[in-house]
């Protein structure tokens, strides 16, 4: 079977490097699943999981957004924050989204409701990542 290359890359570093049979993440128009051959394609990238299915198993990373790059033998995820999903801390997800939710409800003049909104659809995202996570061990 023909795999695809995939690389995930951060603002700071890049997370992995390495090749995927099929790969699945969330576009900004709903879920990809990309295989080898795919048709180019560049979208952006929704706060959540991306699975890559390896010939060793399946590796998960959790992208906070940006953009996806789709080349028929090449997917490059380019992430605001990226992380592989095993070293996600639910506890802090959980607070992280209790504190949004709270800014959002104090609707105070000073607040930026569109940086609360953001934080928390990505802490959300992050305890998504972490409960996908746990149900496929």
């Amino acid at each position: 079977m023909s795999e695809i290359k995939v690389s995930v890359v951060s603002s700071n570093e890049e997370i992995y490097s390495g090749e995927a049979k099929m790969v699945y993440a969330t576009g900004s128009l709903g879920e990809l699943g990309i295989a080898p051959g795919h048709t180019p394609l560049l979208t952006g990238l929704a706060p959540g999981p991306v699975r890559l299915e390896t010939e060793n198993g399946e590796e998960t990373f959790f992208c906070s957004g940006g953009f996806i790059e789709i080349q028929p033998n090449e997917v490059t995820f380019l992430a605001d924050t990226a992380e592989r999903a095993d070293s996600l801390d639910e506890a802090e997800a959980i607070k992280a989204q209790e504190l949004a939710q709270k800014e959002l409800s104090d609707r105070d003049a000073d607040m930026d409701f569109t940086k609360a909104a953001a934080q928390l659809a990505e802490a959300a995202a992050r305890i998504k990542t972490i409960q996908k996570l746990r149900k496929n061990k």
